[in-house]
């Protein structure tokens, strides 16, 4: 994955998206759907149908960039609710494209050991 900005802000697109939709149809609903400004250089993810595909739209700087990931085998974790937007940390998108489950990251805890 491209390095972001550590400020970078990213938002989920709840509910599923058109994956026929390009840079253009993204842009309009990352406006009028989550209400935020497509050229502010937040990350907006969406994700499809099947679960199989995800498309991120970012602006760098210079233009609107589309990346696109598809799964060979299982789903991308996306929340449960219809409509609206999440946001997650630089940490959890890692996650999301790796096929992790973001929501609940389990924690190993290292016994204490004295020495």
């Amino acid at each position: 994955m491209i390095g972001l900005p550590a400020s970078t802000r990213v938002f989920l697109a709840c509910g599923t998206t058109d994956m026929r939709k390009g840079i253009d149809g993204l842009a309009v609903l990352a406006q009028q759907v989550l209400e935020e400004k497509p050229y502010s250089g937040a990350l907006f993810a969406f994700r499809g149908k099947r679960g199989d595909l995800v498309k991120l739209l970012w602006y760098d700087g210079q233009g609107l960039c589309l990346f696109s990931k598809r799964m060979d085998r299982g789903r991308f974790v996306w929340p449960a609710t219809a409509t609206g937007k999440v946001s997650l940390s630089s940490a959890q998108l890692s996650m999301l494209l790796e096929g992790i489950d973001w929501r609940r990251p389990e924690r190993t805890v290292e016994p204490f050991l004295a020495g």
